[in-house]
């Protein structure tokens, strides 16, 4: 074949098979019976041009051992070919069976009875005779011979052959029936009776004739209306009944109050029991009739109201409260005093700090003897003020100072109660921040705590706000605040409560900021803060992460100068700590990935692993950010390496131990500040005892350098250590941290220490001693996966003297050769079928979507056809309404 394109090929193999030949002028065409022969002839050598033409139409399966002198079937296929033979075959098959799927061919055998076989084949029979003989009958309409068929309205024809009773009136014995007129009763029954009436003895074995529905449906009326009328008369006449005993109720009163004579007799008979027990029963039902009298109703129930209905409530009443304040204040008129007045239960006002004491009246209407200095407020009226809804009351219960605080509201205790259920299990605080230090002393003159606030979008805005309030009333704010600006009463409450969320944040690090940190008052906005961080995650998250780069952006700075130079300030005070602490009890923890919490995780363990301890303020700082990690890392149990290391240096740094240098410690834990400037004096700590820490004054730098400081952040130190052994027990690689901790520790010169101090270290030893014990004997040496050994691999031959073929099984077992071959042949025809099926049912698609597009092709047509006559007849329209226009454009012409 010449070499070149498909179609220099396709050319070149035309005219070497004498296809393309020219025609040879002059001679003669051949006959008919030889074209047909070169059409066949032609068409197979086109055949073959093809197929040699198109490779692909032949498939050649690769021999892995091609064995000459071989003859194998299947190397080579024609799968075009194979597919097109399998697709004609189903056209012949499954195409006929699908098309004929729904039709009902063949011979049903309805005759009566054959399919019952309770009948015998005489009663068969004859059913089928008789039904045969009814069908004929009712073939005929006019069959005269059938006589019981024939009736006239109901009346048999067969009763009336001779006419004797039709009532024509031709008897002679009749003297009052005129000569040549019928019967008047003949006419009322024959013509329009029909022989029908009901008193006509001779039609008594007659079926009754069946009502038409007209009758049917004026029975049904007429039945109605005679219930509908014997309701009506039942009705009347209970009235009546009803009536009448209203009528006697009083004297049936008097029947009942007016005892009778037998019972007054019985009562004079004092010998007889039964009058004394009737007696008692009366009084007691008396009585008890009496005591209901006096019970009170039940009433409905507000229903719940929703939150934002309870938030308008509360932020009218705060705004109620405050415009009666306004007018107190200015001693002007209180425009509700009268209707307070009217409500009962109600108290007076409490007097004000200008009151003169000489119209003060308490709730019952005397003079109070103690003066409102000295007046008496139970724990009740303090639940009353705390839990009564009234706006006017509220008013009422606030306290002569202002303050407000024992009334909060239901905001900071529900958010309080949220963020003790949220902490889980609450773990023992080890540092002690100190008690809270107001700023302001207490007024001689106490004033009224406003109840409206605006809502402040910066720090100084809120120093403004509460610059002249007691740090007891500042949560009592927060809370108005938020109850003023709910996010359901206006839409930009939503961003002044994101704002105020920073606003707080940055009012906790001002309080808690040397000289005089107030951790009470940091106490009481922590649910507040809590509360709005959950309502508002993104931006409070934000605000949080807003310090922590701040107080990263500090580190880098104090590091820069030399993280052991004395005035490089690396170590975080006390408002960063209290920062990180609320970081911990407002956000969880325990996720592997948090917005906040994992920077500021990644904060503090900058602070233990960079800074340089350089003085007992640095190790306090820094065992306070260990016993956080421990609260962190609660749930989760993280390993942190950073807080493990600094416990054990902080050891290093304060008691007297066996070291010399930083180069023989234990383990591969770093130890820069290995020195004895900071280390325990064994004769002035022998007597003392070990004490709670006290953070504020050691941040603060008034305890430096003291003995029972060293002391006390020793003890720390090994209670952190025990607490770190037990969180950790349970990790694979608590023998190669805590072996290096276990040799630092009886390295230390127990006798040297307070008794305290040797108190925790011997159960800490021990404790100790026994987890590596149990880790060492939990862990196992690690071995090689059992594997199946792998044979050697060889490369002689395989030769067998019964048999050469390698694909025959060779069991020696008969039958479990033969069943194996069994189980082969049928998973080979499984397989098999499974793709017949296959093919069958995309065959079967093929044709249904076939039949979906000529469907589709015939509706389109019709439509188009509709549509061709509807936009022939719209264009005719259109025709004639312009000859018309034309018309009577050519008349008004005219």
């Amino acid at each position: 074949m010449a070499k070149g394109s498909q179609l220099s090929q396709l050319r070149s193999a035309l005219s070497n098979a004498g296809i393309t030949k020219p025609s040879q002028p002059g001679k003669k065409r051949k006959r008919a019976q030889n074209e047909e022969k070169d059409k066949i002839k032609r068409a197979a050598k086109l055949q073959e041009i093809q197929q040699k033409l198109n490779p692909f139409d032949v498939k050649v399966t690769k021999l892995k051992h091609d064995v000459g002198g071989r003859k194998l079937k299947g190397i080579t296929g024609k799968p075009t070919q194979s597919r097109q033979a399998g697709l004609e075959q189903r056209k012949k098959t499954l195409l006929k069976e699908y098309q004929e799927k729904d039709h009902a061919g063949g011979i049903v055998d309805r005759r009566f009875g054959e399919n019952d076989p309770t009948l015998t084949p005489e009663e068969r029979m004859l059913e089928r005779f008789t039904k045969e003989k009814q069908r004929a009958s009712k073939g005929i309409a006019f069959n005269l011979e059938d006589e019981s068929e024939l009736t006239h309205y109901g009346q048999s024809l067969s009763k009336l052959d001779d006419f004797d009773n039709v009532g024509l009136g031709l008897d002679e014995d009749e003297d009052e029936v005129v000569k040549g007129q019928i019967d008047g009763e003949a006419v009322k029954r024959g013509h329009f009776g029909g022989f029908g009436d009901e008193d006509d003895d001779g039609d008594d074995d007659e079926p009754e004739r069946k009502k038409t529905k007209a009758e049917v449906m004026a029975e049904v009326m007429a039945k109605s209306k005679d219930h509908k009328l014997q309701r009506q008369i039942e009705r009347e006449q209970d009235d009546d009944i009803r009536h009448q005993l209203d009528q006697e109720l009083d004297s049936i009163r008097a029947l009942l109050a007016k005892p009778d004579a037998l019972s007054a007799s019985l009562d004079n008979t004092q010998n007889n029991p039964l009058s004394k027990v009737a007696t008692d029963h009366d009084l007691e039902y008396d009585q008890f009739v009496k005591e209901l009298v006096f019970d009170k109703r039940a009433k409905p129930k507000d229903r719940t109201k929703t939150e934002e209905e309870l938030a308008l409530e509360e932020k009218e009443s705060l705004e109620k409260a405050e415009r009666k304040r306004l007018r107190r204040q200015n001693g002007e008129d209180d425009v509700d005093s009268e209707e307070d007045d009217l409500r009962p239960g109600k108290r007076r006002k409490v007097a004000g700090g200008d009151d003169l004491e000489d119209d003060f009246v308490d709730d019952e209407g005397d003079l109070n003897p103690l003066g409102t200095g000295l007046q008496e407020q139970s724990g009740e009226e303090d639940g009353d003020s705390n839990g009564d809804s009234d706006d006017d009351e509220e008013v009422d219960d606030v306290s002569e100072d202002g303050s407000g605080s024992e009334g909060a509201g239901a905001l900071a205790a529900s958010d309080s109660e949220e963020l003790e259920s949220s902490e889980g299990e609450d773990i023992e605080d080890i540092v002690e921040l100190g008690q809270s230090k107001p700023v302001r002393a207490s007024r001689d003159v106490p004033t009224e705590l406003p109840f409206t606030f605006p809502c402040p979008s910066s720090h100084e805005e809120f120093l403004e706000i509460v610059d002249d309030i007691p740090d007891v009333d500042v949560p009592t704010v927060v809370q108005r605040i938020r109850a003023l600006h709910h996010p359901s009463l206006a839409p930009d409450n939503k961003f002044k409560l994101q704002a105020l969320s920073g606003v707080l944040v940055d009012h906790i690090l001002h309080i808690t900021s040397p000289p005089q940190p107030r951790f009470g008052l940091l106490t009481a906005l922590i649910p507040h803060l809590y509360a709005l961080t959950k309502a508002y995650p993104i931006s409070s998250a934000g605000h949080f992460n807003q310090k922590l780069a701040l107080m990263h952006k500090n580190l880098k700075r104090g590091l820069s100068r030399g993280a052991a130079d004395p005035e490089a300030k690396t170590w975080p005070g006390l408002s960063e700590l209290s920062l990180l602490r609320i970081v911990g009890a407002v956000w969880p923890t325990s996720d592997m990935n948090h917005a906040v919490v994992t920077p500021a995780r990644l904060l503090m363990g900058s602070y233990l692993g960079l800074c340089r301890v350089r003085s007992l303020t640095d190790i306090a700082s820094g065992l306070f950010l260990c016993s956080l990690f421990l609260e962190f890392e609660a749930l989760s149990k993280r390993f942190v390496p950073e807080a493990l290391n600094f416990v054990v240096n902080a050891v290093l740094h304060m008691a007297p131990h066996g070291f010399t240098s930083g180069a023989f410690l234990p383990g591969s834990f770093p130890s820069p500040d290995f020195n004895a400037a900071l280390r325990l004096d064994a004769k002035a700590s022998k007597k003392l005892a070990v004490n709670r820490l006290d953070l504020v004054s050691i941040l603060s730098g008034e305890q430096d350098d003291s003995v029972q400081t060293k002391v006390d952040l020793l003890g720390l130190s090994m209670d952190l250590l025990s607490r770190f052994a037990d969180m950790y027990k349970a990790l694979d690689a608590f023998v190669d941290a805590f072996d290096p901790v276990l040799t630092v520790l009886l390295s230390v010169k127990s006798e040297k220490l307070a008794e305290g101090l040797q108190n925790r270290l011997t159960p800490l030893v021990n404790s100790l001693r026994r987890l590596l014990k149990f880790s060492r004997q939990a862990r196992r040496p690690l071995r090689l996966q059992a594997h199946k050994p792998i044979p050697i691999p060889s490369y002689i031959p395989k030769f067998e003297a019964n048999a050469s073929n390698y694909l025959r099984s060779r069991d020696p077992d008969h039958e479990r050769n033969e069943a194996a071959k069994l189980r082969k042949e049928y998973k080979d025809q499984r397989k098999g079928a499974i793709r017949e099926l296959r093919k069958d049912a995309r065959f079967l698609a093929g044709v249904e979507q076939q039949k979906q597009i000529e469907k589709d092709r015939a509706y389109n047509n019709s439509m188009k056809r509709v549509f061709g006559s509807i936009e022939g007849e719209r264009a005719e329209e259109k025709a004639m309404d312009r000859e018309k226009a034309k018309e009577k454009r050519r008349a008004g012409r005219k």
